[in-house]
Formats: structure tokens, C-alpha cells, sequence
């Protein structure tokens, strides 16, 4: 895994996105087609807006998959991953080819459409983030790092909902859903290729837990340790809490070891 830290978030964007890219593109160029994971959330508006801002990608050659979304919210709720994913992604590149998970559909249900395709195939590159908890998509601590089922149906701590709260995705805690369907935390793994975010200095505590502390499932996302090729881009304020010197450039390197 390779840490790498900017002192400007547009310039973190920017790097995020040539790299997600070029994957995108290499896998298009090897087999025919691309199949990505896309996470949602507040530190993926600018890499999204720079990555499909991108010319050169055959968008009509991407496959999509959805990373999680709240059980019984309406893809028109403001707070619906669906509508985050048509608004930021689907309807401005054309993307033909999707799998949505359906808040309102009867979770085992839309967890065996979206969970068959997604068996069917490689996942070329994941992009993810890191919750306030340290949680991994819905994987809040503690998280289950054995099973195999692509989905799961989690219940979600109340960390993670006032995070969603305080992000302004709800006009209270007490509408945030208490539910989600979520990524498993090996299906994750099982991408070729992971690029995942964690921004501002509200992230900095998971950031430090996950990458200097023990690998744990009370640490969900420090299991990005253990994956052959994940680049996680952080800013100065996410990372003001790491015991290196990783401030001192403009962006440095870290590779790191679990």
C-alpha cells in the first residue's frame, strides 16, 4: 500500500483521478471493457468532478457497480447514493452500463441482481473512502474481514450516522436510515487495483488507527494494508496525526508495510 500526501485537494483530485484513469484505461485496452466500483460521499466530489471531466476514457466501455446504499431511502432523497451516482457520474459521461442497489427493493433481493454481476467478472479498480470511525463503505468497526458474500446487510453505528448527519445528507440524525447495504470488506479486496480518499482533519484519528496502528476489524479500513496495489491520497489535515515527515513536500510517498 502506498500513502501519499498533498498539501492542496486539487492537486490530491487531480493525482486520484489520472490514476483511476489510467486503470479504467488499461483495462479497456487489455480486454475490451472496464468494470469499477465507485464509492459516494462528500471526499469524492472533487476526484469525480475531475475524473469525468477527463477526455480519452471510453466511458461506453465502463462497467459500473454500486458500493453501498441505505435500505427504504428513495433514489429522489437527497441522501441516496443512486441519486449521488446518476448526478455525479451516470448522467455525465453517458454511462450505459450500471448496477444500482435499490434502497426501496427487498435487500436480499437487490443484493442477489447487483451481487450475480458482479461475481461474473474482475473488478479492475475500487474507489473507496475512509468513515470517521475508520469504516470501510458501510464496514463499520467491528468489521467482518472473512466473509465472502459480495453484500451484506449491516446495521449502521451511530458514528457513522452522525457523520452522514453532519455531511448535511439529512436534516437530522434521527432520518438517517439505521440500515445499509454495503460492499463486503473481501469483495473490496478482490479489485485489481484500489484508490481510496480521506480528506480534512475530521478523518485524521482513522487515518493514524488504520495506517500506524494493528490491522483490525476495529480499524475496518486498515485492511487496505494488506492489498497488493491501493494508493491511498490524503491531505495535510488527514494526515496531521501520522508519525512522519510526510508534510514537509508538496506530495511524498509512503510505502508502507501491515
Amino acid at each position: 500500500m502506498i500513502l501519499k500526501v498533498f498539501e492542496d485537494n486539487s492537486k490530491l483530485a487531480r493525482a486520484a483521478a489520472e490514476r483511476a484513469a489510467d486503470a479504467i484505461r488499461r483495462a479497456i485496452n487489455a480486454r475490451g471493457g472496464a468494470r469499477i466500483v465507485v464509492a459516494t460521499g462528500s471526499s469524492q466530489f472533487e476526484f469525480l468532478d475531475v475524473l469525468t471531466a477527463m477526455q480519452g476514457i471510453g466511458w461506453d466501455q465502463v462497467e459500473m457497480f454500486h458500493l453501498d446504499e441505505y435500505i427504504g431511502l428513495p433514489a429522489t432523497h437527497p441522501g441516496s447514493f443512486q441519486r449521488y451516482l446518476q448526478e455525479r457520474l451516470i448522467s455525465k459521461v453517458g454511462l450505459k452500463h450500471f448496477h444500482l442497489l435499490d434502497g426501496e427493493a427487498e435487500p436480499s433481493a437487490a443484493i442477489a441482481k447487483v451481487g450475480e454481476a458482479l461475481r461474473s467478472g474482475p473488478i479492475d479498480v475500487a474507489f473507496a473512502g475512509i468513515g470517521e470511525n475508520g469504516h470501510l463503505a458501510f464496514n463499520d468497526p467491528p468489521a467482518d474481514f472473512e466473509t465472502e458474500e459480495p453484500y451484506l446487510v449491516v446495521e449502521l453505528s451511530k458514528a457513522s450516522r452522525q457523520q452522514q448527519f453532519r455531511e448535511g445528507w439529512f436534516p437530522s440524525l434521527e432520518d438517517v436510515p439505521r440500515h445499509a447495504i454495503t460492499m463486503s470488506v473481501r469483495q473490496i479486496l478482490k479489485a485489481n487495483e484500489i484508490v481510496c480518499i480521506a480528506q480534512d482533519q475530521r478523518k485524521a484519528k482513522a487515518v493514524k488507527m488504520c495506517f500506524e496502528g494493528r490491522i483490525s476489524h476495529l480499524f475496518p479500513a486498515s485492511i487496505l494494508r494488506t492489498h497488493g496495489d491501493t494508493t491511498v491520497y490524503l491531505n495535510k489535515q488527514s494526515a496531521s496525526l501520522l508519525n512522519t515527515d510526510a508534510l514537509a513536500g508538496d506530495v511524498t510517498g509512503l510505502g508502507l508495510r501491515p
